[in-house]
């Protein structure tokens, strides 16, 4: 489970309270790690009581406060080790690409909207992305923290890329075979779809 490393990076970035937490989320860790705010909170709770982070003494102590988090040196210890650690990839689960599979024994009716909606979703995100790029990335900003960070970022704008590029193409070959019915399936299981 990665959700703690990711609000122990932020955490490490900026001391913040729940909701600050949340709040960055939803604007730059949320793009390649969501949770929902009571994930967040929940948490956070978890990691205090481990002694990874540690809620910061309010300056005024005031009835409904938010309390600040600050990481712990056992909190950066743990980041470090889960950093370095090995991890296999994750298989791809997709269930565009499923509906694919499925259309080719039931047919596309109805998936060449859905291709066009996808495609029209992924290429504003990668707008979004070349857009944080040119304002967070400008020539020369590139101390580890930026390389590394872009780096990130740079990996949204290449999956991104793909996904509007195959997307197209996707959406070309369903248009160019309206009007085909879905396949049959084989004795083995395995859909067959009709010579073109």
């Amino acid at each position: 489970m990665s959700l703690p490393h990711a609000i122990l990076t932020a955490l490490l970035e900026k001391p913040s309270s729940g909701l600050e937490l949340t709040r960055r989320f939803d604007r730059s860790i949320g793009y390649f790690w969501s949770a929902t705010h009571q994930q967040i909170y929940r948490e956070l709770g978890k990691l205090e009581s481990d002694g990874l982070i540690r809620a910061l003494p309010a300056e005024q102590p005031a009835r409904g406060q938010k309390k600040a988090y600050e990481v712990l040196p056992a909190g950066r210890a743990e980041l470090a080790r889960w950093t370095a650690a090995a991890q296999d990839p994750k298989p791809q689960r997709d269930a565009l690409l499923l509906r694919l599979r499925a259309a080719a024994v039931v047919g596309t009716a109805g998936l060449e909207a859905d291709l066009a909606r996808h495609l029209d979703l992924h290429r504003r995100q990668l707008a979004e992305y070349q857009d944080i790029e040119r304002r967070h990335f400008p020539p020369g900003r590139d101390g580890p923290e930026d390389r590394l960070r872009h780096l990130v970022l740079r990996a949204g704008i290449d999956l991104e890329t793909f996904w509007t590029r195959w997307l197209a193409h996707a959406l070309a070959e369903v248009a160019g075979l309206s009007g085909v019915t879905g396949g049959t399936a084989s004795s083995d299981g395995a859909g067959t779809t009709p010579p073109r």
